[in-house]
C-alpha cells in the first residue's frame, strides 16, 4: 500500500473527509511521527506497534570493488516493531490461504 492509497482507502471509509482532507490528515500523521523519531522518542501504537531509534555504532568496513577498508560513521535508524495483535493477524492470514 502506497501513500496514495492510504488517503484513498481513508477517504472512500469516511465520506465526510474530502480527498485534500484526507491528504493532509495522513500528512499531518506522518510528519509528527517522523518529527517524534528524530528528537529520539518512542512511538507506541496500540495493537499495531512501536517505532523506536536503534544506534548502529561506528565500525570498519570494506570497499566490495577496490578491496580497500572504509570507516562508516555511527547511525540512528528506525526500527518497527509488531505489536502482538497484528503478528496474530497476520499469522492468521496466512494460515487461512493455505488451507
Amino acid at each position: 500500500m502506497t501513500r496514495s492509497d492510504l488517503v484513498s482507502e481513508l477517504a472512500s471509509k469516511f465520506s465526510q473527509l474530502t480527498h485534500t482532507d484526507a491528504e493532509s490528515a495522513v500528512k499531518t500523521l506522518l510528519d509528527a511521527m517522523s518529527e517524534a523519531l528524530i528528537k529520539g522518542h518512542r512511538i507506541e501504537l496500540r495493537g499495531f506497534g512501536t517505532f523506536t531509534i536503534n544506534r548502529r555504532a561506528p565500525r570498519m568496513g570494506r570497499n566490495p570493488r577496490s578491496g580497500e577498508s572504509v570507516s562508516i560513521p555511527e547511525k540512528r535508524v528506525p526500527h518497527f516493531k509488531p505489536g502482538k495483535a497484528l503478528r496474530e493477524a497476520v499469522d492468521q492470514e496466512v494460515h487461512k490461504n493455505k488451507s
